[in-house]
């Protein structure tokens, strides 16, 4: 069989490209004649992402797996954005040019075979008009759940919905959307849709509109999470959603641990959680780019002072710069109540960003309060550890209701939580984290089931390998 290239470029954000990154893996290790390129976008102004991106660059190809930074483009200026989806897209759409280029390289190139794909991802949409050019079948790779693709495929509908000068919190309380079962309400869409004069939403708006242009859509979830919405995808028109498929989990088992730099003593937690019983343990985080502010930082360790349930708590705090991410915060006692480290310790243990994936390995993990990422969801599910819901910012909200409503396998601590507008107090955060480690034995079946599930679909004629073979009979076509 004839050489294939496939090339990636994800937003350089660690929720996008991660998930990229292993998908990519992922396919050319299931398929030897497939080598893939991944493009990187330098994003200096998040030193995180940067140290990842580095730590790509620099390291061999990983099998057939390639690495390419692109030449860096200027970043938007302040001024020029309100949220960070704007400051994004603007810096995505920078670097247009670059990945022209780079692409016309991997074509020139063809020794190492004829390029059959060109995947990005959902806000690197600029770069269709690049692969329609040089007559490369564009896809897109979904990091997130099947339910936001299809709100986002109906975004546009929605936004008819309502008048120009109208707000969605002010329309209506609840909306009829493709691939929810029940009614969602306003008060759990995406941050991005309850102000739609500002940048964010009409970013979102503008990628949405482009998602039908691809040829085909990757998400990383699989048929047995999500059978509702991905039977109304595929029952979709075809000018509204391109061909799905559903091919996940895709899940970094290794984590940061080798590239980001160990602040926090990864090995002490780890000892420590060697001494919990096991499942004893609720592990609260909120992302690589979730912060809380201080007045819920003190009602959360209030709360988990109350539950009497050991704790592992990674704290970050907001950054100072739109552009940044958050950073670990290094004087822990201005920002906690009075006594609380000295009231529980042995019992808790605070941390700054650890590698995830490896914690929720742990026996010791009992319980997970979330932000609900897509890709934390996808990790917990994997290793079995039920979900606390605590979603911050982008499509968390509608991941938490997806969880706790429409598949009923979370528990509900808080679904409409907008930092620094509400406030969960902090009866509210231990009833919740009782309920999450003691309560529900209905909610813990159901999501022990499907743990069982995720594991099955990749096996010989799983559903994921499945989609993942007519994915690849499709790229080959064009040889």
């Amino acid at each position: 069989m004839k050489k294939a290239k496939v090339v990636f470029i994800s937003t350089p954000a660690l929720g996008n490209l991660v998930p990229t990154i292993e998908f990519a893996k992922h396919l050319t290790q299931t398929n030897q004649n497939f080598s893939a390129t991944i493009l990187l976008i330098s994003i200096p102004q998040r030193p995180l992402v940067q140290s990842y991106n580095d730590f790509l660059a620099a390291a061999a190809a990983t099998g057939n797996v390639h690495f390419l930074s692109l030449p860096t483009a200027d970043p938007p200026s302040l001024d020029q954005f309100d949220a960070t989806i704007g400051f994004l897209s603007l810096l995505i759409q920078n670097h247009t040019s670059q990945v022209k280029d780079a692409l016309v390289n991997l074509i020139s190139d063809s020794g190492s075979g004829q390029v059959v794909g060109f995947f990005i991802d959902m806000f690197c949409t600029p770069f269709i008009d690049a692969a329609k050019e040089l007559n490369i079948p564009c896809y897109l790779y979904f990091a997130s759940p099947a339910t936001f693709l299809s709100f986002m495929c109906h975004l546009p509908t929605l936004d008819a919905q309502v008048s120009i000068n109208t707000e969605f919190k002010d329309s209506a309380t609840h909306f009829n959307i493709l691939g929810f079962s029940n009614p969602v309400p306003v008060n759990i869409f995406p941050s991005f849709m309850l102000n739609r004069k500002i940048d964010g939403y009409s970013w979102f708006l503008h990628h949405a509109r482009r998602y039908k242009e691809t040829k085909g859509i990757v998400v990383n979830t699989f048929q047995d999470l999500e059978p509702y919405c991905l039977n109304s995808l595929v029952k979709a028109a075809a000018d509204v959603v391109p061909p799905v498929y559903p091919i996940g989990p895709v899940l970094d088992h290794n984590g940061p641990a080798q590239w980001h730099q160990d602040l926090w003593g990864h090995e002490n937690v780890m000892k420590w959680l060697d001494n919990q019983d096991p499942s004893s343990v609720v592990f609260l985080s909120f992302g690589s780019m979730g912060s809380l502010n201080i007045s819920q930082v003190k009602e959360i360790a209030k709360g988990l002072e109350k539950s009497g349930h050991p704790f592992l708590w990674a704290i970050r705090e907001a950054p100072k710069d739109k552009r940044e991410l958050p950073n670990d915060y290094t004087n822990l006692e201005e920002i906690l109540p009075y006594g609380f480290l000295e009231a529980t310790k042995g019992r808790g243990l605070i941390c700054g960003l650890v590698p995830q994936v490896t914690i929720l390995a742990h026996k010791a993990i009992g319980g997970f309060v979330s932000h609900c990422g897509w890709n934390s969801i996808l990790e917990s599910l994997y290793y079995g550890v039920p979900i606390g819901t605590w979603p911050i910012y982008a499509e968390q909200h509608l991941n938490a209701f997806e969880m706790v409503k429409e598949l009923k396998l979370a528990v509900e601590i808080t679904m409409d939580y907008r930092d620094g507008n509400t406030l969960v107090l902090s009866e509210e955060v231990a009833n919740g984290v009782k309920n999450l480690m003691d309560g529900d034995g209905e909610v813990r079946q159901r999501f022990k089931t499907m743990s069982e599930k995720c594991k099955e679909v990749w096996k010989e004629n799983g559903s994921s390998s499945v989609f993942l073979g007519q994915l690849i009979d499709k790229l080959l076509a064009v040889i």
